[in-house]
């Protein structure tokens, strides 16, 4: 049975590219029935029974150049397309991964959208991020130790908000500990 595609509001098909759409549609199908079918059982004994008669009919051929090129050229022709195939299959998977994990932090009220798409991100931008995020780590082991949860946009501010309240618990003329002010950050300044 073909699974229908979703209707997502906002997203229309182009007009001009159903003949291009159809053409991508049916490689999409092939790729994903041949990536699927060349990873199954079948077709691993299928090849090793291609490779076993190869061997099997050096003896009538003499071992000749010809009959090492067959399964040279054979092999090489095989591994050049299923590079196309796989790598396919390979995008269309990362895409809907993404996009799930999209729904998830855009559906979560405590998420931080900014996070959306962060594999369209340059290097250094995500570098920033993992620097941010050890921060955070750091930031639980202060607190509670790693179980304690903070979202990329409000960390400072929560950190800040538990300092303060530490802060006045004690005697008024302490100081924090860190040395740190207690005035908490904004959400500008927490973005990498």
């Amino acid at each position: 049975m073909r699974k229908s595609s979703p209707i997502l509001p906002g997203v229309g098909h182009r007009p001009g590219a159903g003949k291009r759409a159809t053409v991508l549609h049916l490689f999409d199908r092939f790729a994903g029935g041949a990536t699927r079918h060349a990873g199954s059982p079948t077709a691993f004994v299928l090849a090793v029974g291609v490779v076993v008669a190869w061997a099997l009919t050096g003896p009538m051929f003499g071992y000749s150049e010809t009959w090492q090129l067959v399964i040279n050229t054979g092999t090489t022709i095989v591994t050049f397309l299923m590079v196309f195939l796989i790598q396919q299959s390979q995008n269309k998977d990362a895409v809907a991964v993404h996009l799930k994990l999209n729904e998830l932090l855009a559906s979560h009220r405590e998420a931080s959208n900014m996070l959306v798409s962060i594999e369209d991100l340059d290097e250094e931008e995500l570098r920033q991020l993992v620097s941010f995020y050890r921060q955070l780590a750091e930031l639980a082991d202060k607190e509670d130790g790693i179980k304690t949860s903070h979202s990329l946009d409000e960390a400072r501010e929560n950190h800040a908000a538990k300092r303060d309240a530490r802060a006045s618990r004690r005697h008024p003329s302490e100081a924090p500990a860190d040395g740190a002010p207690s005035a908490p950050a904004s959400p500008a300044s927490a973005a990498p």
